[in-house]
């Protein structure tokens, strides 16, 4: 089945939607500021257009991030446990205590 693009019917280019919609989610930007910095950049765009697109478009790019730090966190697998550990201090005596998540450290190799 052949995968339909997203911006078939939008005459802006994919990069500047995408652009758009990146810098008011990554960083601490109104639509206002976005809006300020593509007109700099020699973008004419309206914040209502920023605002559609984010609502359009933003479910879309974070699943694409969401699947691309799954597939890195899969790729090396060694790395996906994690292990919570602390010293505790009980009535004057010293307690370790360990927690582990995650998968196996090693392939064949069992969390002990």
């Amino acid at each position: 089945m052949i995968k339909r693009s997203p911006f078939k019917y939008f005459k802006t280019d994919p990069e500047i939607i995408r652009l758009a919609v990146m810098m008011y989610v990554r960083f601490p930007l109104s639509l206002r500021n976005v809006e300020d910095l593509l007109h700099e950049r020699g973008i004419d765009v309206s914040h209502e257009t920023i605002r559609f697109w984010w609502n359009r478009f933003g479910p879309m790019f974070a699943s694409e991030i969401r699947r691309r730090r799954v597939q890195q966190l899969r790729a090396f697998s060694r790395w996906q446990s994690h292990v919570d550990e602390v010293f505790v201090k009980i009535n004057g005596e010293r307690h370790y205590l360990g927690h582990v998540r995650g998968t196996l450290l090693e392939p064949g190799r069992g969390l002990a």
